[in-house]
């Protein structure tokens, strides 16, 4: 037996930092109070996301207003991140906030316990614009904690089926994917459950557990930041594609208890062995350039 009780938050956070770290502890709480072992909380919750997603046909007016209204950009071994730290206690926790590497920022989720970092990521994948705040990252690489080998995601990630490929060849059985995943920006709905947006979200989540046969916990930013309206849907999948608990359209904590050993035995030995019966002899100009608008024509096969 190898029960692991997980949570994963949709809740709201701003540029409020102490208001930041009261949800943070009722989130804690709470999670304790459910005998959890890791809390997922959302994309950019130390400081709150970017008010508005910029890129294509904005104003110069419209960018600078929103490089002025970046999130506070917060250092790996400062006192923020610390803060987080001497609350987590024994309770596997990660969260997002904006890293600074001296004058260079990045869009990062880290997973801590009390006794200190256990990893960090930073977003490879940047979506309207948002390259335009942050720099990208270069690599994902699974680590071990305490509940299992994990894997770390940022929002549009999902949306790349190889970045989750390369978590569960590194070994990952647990892989966080953190988020500040809005509604549709055109043909809106009232109902978020209706919201085209959520549904790819809720779709991403599901194929990236069902593909690579692993627990996916994905959290969400709540309410509205800027022009942002966000989706929830925080969820917790396991390794067969099934929705084990989720928050819906609404805030909220979303719990299950996930024998680990037993859910990734059943998926992977079961007769669909989608690690091991992969054909990396075919897939070399998966990872390489191809001709597409904005793109070079020119590649070099690699392997894959």
């Amino acid at each position: 037996m190898n029960d692991v009780t997980i949570s994963v938050a949709a809740a709201e956070f701003g540029r409020d930092m102490e208001a930041g770290y009261r949800t943070i502890a009722a989130l804690l709480a709470q999670a304790r109070e459910r005998g959890s072992r890791l809390l997922v909380l959302p994309e950019a919750c130390l400081g709150g996301y970017l008010p508005s997603l910029g890129g294509g046909d904005e104003s110069e007016e419209a960018k600078q207003r929103r490089l002025r209204s970046l999130p506070p950009a917060l250092e790996l071994d400062g006192p923020e991140l610390r803060r987080v730290i001497d609350m987590a206690g024994d309770l596997v926790v990660t969260l997002g906030f904006c890293e600074a590497d001296g004058a260079t920022r990045y869009n990062t989720a880290v997973t801590l316990t009390g006794d200190g970092v256990l990893g960090t990521y930073r977003k490879v994948h940047q979506p309207l614009g948002e390259n335009l705040c942050y720099s990208a990252g270069s690599e994902y690489r699974a680590f071990d904690t305490p509940i299992g080998r994990m894997g770390m995601q940022i929002c549009y990630d999902k949306a790349f089926p190889e970045a989750a490929r390369l978590l569960a060849l590194d070994g990952a059985e647990i892989v966080t994917s953190l988020s500040a995943w809005p509604s549709a920006r055109t043909a809106t709905v009232a109902d978020l459950e209706d919201d085209r947006w959520k549904q790819r979200f809720d779709i991403y989540d599901r194929a990236r557990a069902l593909e690579n046969q692993l627990v996916w916990v994905a959290s969400n930013q709540a309410g509205t930041f800027g022009s942002l309206r966000f989706v929830c849907s925080a969820k917790i999948v396991g390794p067969g594609g099934e929705i084990l608990a989720t928050t819906g359209a609404e805030p909220g904590l979303a719990t299950a208890t996930i024998d680990l050993d037993e859910k990734l035995g059943l998926a992977r030995n079961s007769g669909m062995y989608n690690l091991r019966d992969r054909r990396p002899d075919l897939y070399r100009t998966v990872v390489a350039e191809f001709g597409v608008v904005g793109m070079p024509s020119a590649w070099e096969p690699v392997d894959a």
